[in-house]
């Protein structure tokens, strides 16, 4: 703490310093004034949209969440619940009266029911777990939900001779799951996720599956409810096997689980066409690379027949839902970091709906968002750009109308920077790539200013001309901000994705060196004030870039991976990790692993370099972190190590420590400029 508390100081002072005083741009305690709108509900008829109403409490440092209403014509809006809690996942039942969702408003989160005409509400459950994945019944009578179901393990060792009444330390704890802790969740419990269901008018749950395996996820009814279809990995080799879920039934009557799917591969997303003959559901052939393209799939339930009706597209397909006709699935996918929405007939070619779902992401700008269709085929999405977190809009008859201005009162007076896209080709191989620069409020190409590169993690993601917190907030301080979708993003198909297979990090240093010379070019970049950052992915990158060139004044390494050995052997998800990002196993593979490890060029690192993680990370463990700052100590480096307490990967999860981030990167680069 007593190396932090000057950092945290200078911080503060460094982030309000002149450039930050105007009142019409973005300041770091603005975070707690922003909202965004996810998880949509729309009536069959098309005239209310439902969603999740998300905010940034500043007494209790957290996102709080309530449940809206939005007239699709009137664009009115209604609360339907409200208080500093969460509430989410809301769910229309079948005959549209009822409004079921997840509140944590008793201190634990439960599943409650509110009659849309009376308004009346009730809390239905009085679980133990948390639910996740609610789903009503067919007939409205029952909802389905998941649940954790805690398994009791006994130690092997008990210590005999304690006296009564007398304090001895706590006992060891005795370890061995293959998954024994997870990011965000820490050191787990015994136990396995299952399926549940409840009356909709409250009693008690009855669980539905059993086994050591979890079960969760969307899950479908058959037509008459007495059927349901889920995914999992109930394969016995599982916990080494991650990925290869199947869709399953379960009859209701009796319990039984029958296997419908059977291949290497996921298989996830199962839902029952309206008319109930067919089964749409997502997944691929598992071929251990470090990305395929994720695929539509309906089986006729009569013949048994499946066919997969993207065969032919380069893009993973991400949330399905069914028309009301049975005739056709709406998906959506990520292309050029924006989210798509399609539609996909049983036979026949697909077209687009509209290209403007908005990112429902919050910090930085990756693609992504939600939506829902009526009986008609209008359609609710989030609506989102560089200059607004997610809105709610309606698309009807191909036209887009907006419903919702969340931040209108928190930004309609704000200087944003403007986001401006660009297309590049690699100085490696010519590989076209995109990317977006944000420019400060009150740019003037006639004058100079600091280059911020900003890497996105990953490294299978992408960035895209979303709203971003962060970006906004260094363009605020007068940067010129960059973020590019390097080799091995998606949204650009499979081949672009792959070019990084078991080759990470390589040329896509390149490709950010393209852009970096791009902007130069440009005559407005101060080349003495050249800085770069990136968390995860986007950590690597950075830690990977300072040991090959000292271009850069200084640099900001987030949660990052160092030794791809010690990585492997301490993350979360490790099982995965070894077999998809490596040819093998660490010790058969020493080479490889130390060639892609950023520690390895340790020794050529000149660059300031401080590195940020947060210390409950079991994703990329903070011993990455520390294994880079002690070296660069070693090697005489001007160095420093941020770390957050109680953060997972997720490090802004808090809006103080999204504040925290972005002053600390700022100061460190304030510090450093030349």
């Amino acid at each position: 703490m007593k190396l932090l508390y000057p950092l945290t100081l200078l911080a503060t002072v460094s982030f309000y310093g002149v450039a930050a005083q105007a009142n019409n741009t973005l300041k770091l305690e603005n975070v707690f004034d922003l909202e965004y709108a996810n998880q949509i509900a729309m009536t069959n008829d098309g005239k209310t949209v439902y969603f999740v109403r998300n905010r940034m409490d500043i007494k209790s440092d957290s996102k709080v969440s309530n449940i809206w209403s939005v007239d699709s014509s009137s664009k009115q809006l209604q609360p339907l619940t409200s208080g500093v809690h969460m509430d989410y996942s809301p769910v229309l039942s079948p005959d549209q009266s009822r409004l079921a969702f997840i509140s944590t408003r008793d201190g634990s989160s439960q599943i409650y029911v509110k009659w849309l005409k009376t308004g009346a509400v009730a809390k239905i459950s009085n679980l133990t777990q948390s639910p996740a994945s609610l789903q009503w019944s067919p007939n409205g009578r029952q909802l389905l939900f998941s649940q954790f179901v805690p398994r009791k393990v006994s130690s092997p060792v008990n210590l005999p001779g304690k006296p009564e009444g007398a304090s001895w330390a706590e006992p060891a704890k005795f370890i061995d799951d293959v998954y024994y802790r997870a990011d965000g969740g820490g050191y787990t419990k015994p136990g396995f996720r299952h399926l549940f269901t409840i009356d909709a008018n409250g009693g008690n749950a009855r669980q539905l599956t059993s086994g050591d395996f979890d079960h969760g996820g969307s899950v479908s009814f058959s037509k008459d409810g007495n059927t349901l279809y889920f995914s999992a990995n109930r394969h016995a080799e599982f916990k080494l096997k991650p990925t290869n879920s199947e869709i399953y039934q379960l009859t209701l009557k009796d319990l039984q689980i029958t296997p419908v799917t059977d291949r290497e591969g996921p298989d996830q997303q199962p839902q029952i066409s309206p008319n109930g003959r067919y089964l749409a559901y997502t997944g691929y052939d598992d071929k251990r690379t470090n990305y395929e393209n994720t695929q539509l799939y309906i089986r006729d339930l009569k013949s048994g027949d499946t066919t997969s009706l993207t065969s032919d597209f380069d893009r993973s397909v991400g949330q399905i839902k069914w028309a009301d006709n049975s005739k056709g699935v709406y998906f959506s996918y990520a292309s050029e970091g924006q989210t798509v929405l399609a539609y996909q007939p049983r036979s026949g070619k697909r077209k687009i709906v509209t290209e403007k779902i908005g990112s429902v992401s919050f910090g930085r700008p990756y693609s992504g968002g939600d939506f829902d269709i009526s009986d008609d085929g209008d359609v609710a999405i989030t609506l989102a750009d560089s200059q607004r977190p997610a809105d709610i809009a309606i698309v009807k008859n191909g036209k887009t109308q907006r419903l919702t201005k969340l931040n209108d009162d928190a930004l309609g007076n704000k200087q944003l920077a403007k986001v401006e896209e660009i297309w590049l080709k690699s100085s490696y191989d010519d590989l076209p790539i995109q990317g977006w620069v944000a420019y400060p409020p009150g740019f003037d190409s006639s004058k100079k200013y600091p280059l911020i590169l900003e890497i996105h993690g990953g490294p299978v993601a992408n960035y895209g001309p979303h709203f971003s917190a962060e970006i906004q907030l260094f363009a605020a301080k007068g940067n010129v901000v960059l973020y590019m979708n390097p080799r091995g993003s998606d949204s650009y198909g499979k081949k672009f994705a792959q070019t990084i297979h078991h080759n990470y990090p390589s040329n896509d240093f390149d490709d950010l060196m393209t852009g970096v010379d791009a902007l130069i070019g440009k005559g407005f970049i101060d080349q003495s004030k050249l800085f770069v950052t990136g968390g995860s992915g986007g950590g690597v990158l950075t830690a990977w870039i300072v040991g090959h060139t000292d271009r850069f004044a200084a640099a900001v390494v987030a949660k990052p991976v160092i030794n791809w050995i010690s990585f492997v052997l301490t993350a979360d998800f490790y099982p995965f990790f070894a077999d998809y990002w490596f040819p093998g196993k660490p010790w058969d593979h020493i080479e490889h692993y130390m060639k892609r490890s950023p520690i390895s060029y340790v020794g050529n690192v000149k660059t300031p370099t401080m590195l940020l993680t947060g210390e409950a990370d079991h994703r990329t463990p903070i011993s990455e972190t520390e294994q880079f700052y002690q070296a660069l100590k070693l090697q005489g480096v001007d160095t420093a190590m941020v770390r957050i307490p109680d953060a997972s990967h997720g490090i802004t999860k808090r809006p103080s420590n999204l504040m925290a981030k972005v002053a600390y990167i700022q100061w460190w680069f304030d510090k450093h400029s030349k």
